[in-house]
């Protein structure tokens, strides 16, 4: 009896994600959760460095002003609620302390600028097509920082807007680093602030506007996770208390058949081994001074060694 709508996926047959791929993940807040997963079994990974980006203009803004080097100044920032903030960036780089953020952003853009040459995947998550547009300045914002909303205007970004951004996004890519592996995916985090059939319009112009770039030859990709959420995971026991978001089990879940599309068997017998070693560092004995968990202990630092000789980047 078949119990569940499969998305069907298939193995990738090329570049994938293994212990030597460098990985950077741009986006919605799910890639916060992919990105935790790849931190918990060691890969060589880096996450938003401009804290979470929501919309496609956001993520573009951040790549561009990376490559470029931007130096971000006081013109940069405003302040609200008695910290400093900038429109670029998620409001977790605020501070109260005017240079700091400043330290904060541009130590961002020479870390980001150094990760989009050397990663081998750039996986980008798009939460939404919604945008707020700060009339003063005429400029579409990442983050509205609480500022009164009287000062933005909110305007839905197009198809074809969404495309032009994604193959302005890909080119800027390319342009610095030719062979890299960009995925495109849609967070399964619905935006229902905006409305149910406003963040299905919002939803269906990102994936609309993914599918009019993607494209193999150009190592260009799209991994259905939205589409997993709303069809193979079709029901309230995947969402979590808010009924909004995915719960632990579906994102166990999609992580899985991420796991399937893209990464290498060798990498999966590498992640058995430190999921052994991660499920040994969090056990708490009965008695810590036992000869048996010294033994255990004694046992553990020989796989954590076995592990870091093979990949020295690794540690625990």
């Amino acid at each position: 009896m078949q119990l569940q709508t499969k998305i069907p996926l298939k193995k990738e047959t090329r570049n994938l994600i293994d212990y030597n791929s460098k990985l950077l993940l741009l986006g919605s807040c799910f890639s916060e959760n992919i990105g935790n997963k790849l931190n918990h079994f060691k890969f060589q990974t880096n996450q938003n460095p401009f804290g979470i980006l929501f919309h496609p203009k956001a993520i573009e803004s951040l790549i561009t002003n990376a490559i470029n080097k931007k130096v971000y100044t006081a013109t940069d920032l405003v302040f609200q609620n008695e910290r400093w903030h900038c429109f670029d960036a998620h409001s977790n780089l605020s501070a109260v302390d005017k240079n700091e953020l400043l330290n904060n952003l541009n130590t961002a853009i020479s870390s980001t600028n150094n990760q989009l040459q050397e990663a081998s995947h750039i996986i980008i998550t798009l939460g939404t097509s919604w945008v707020y547009r700060f009339i003063e300045t005429d400029k579409v914002v990442a983050n509205c920082h609480k500022i009164p909303q009287k000062k933005f205007l909110k305007e839905l970004l197009s198809v074809d807007e969404i495309t032009q951004i994604l193959e302005a996004i890909i080119s800027l890519l390319k342009a610095v680093n030719k062979d890299v592996n960009v995925l495109f995916t849609v967070s399964p985090i619905r935006h229902l602030k905006d409305g149910f059939i406003e963040n299905t319009q919002s939803k269906s112009h990102l994936i609309a506007g993914i599918h009019n770039v993607i494209d193999k030859k150009n190592n260009t990709f799209y991994f259905p996770s939205y589409e997993i959420m709303m069809d193979e995971l079709r029901d309230y026991r995947f969402y979590a208390e808010d009924m909004i978001h995915p719960s632990k089990t579906a994102i166990n879940y999609i992580w899985e058949r991420f796991i399937f599309s893209w990464f290498s068997s060798e990498s999966l017998t590498t992640m058995q081994e430190i999921e052994t070693i991660q499920k040994g560092i969090s056990h708490r004995p009965f008695n810590k001074n036992s000869e048996k968990h010294q033994q255990f202990l004694n046992n553990l630092e020989i796989k954590k060694e076995k592990i870091t000789q093979q990949f020295s980047f690794i540690s625990f």
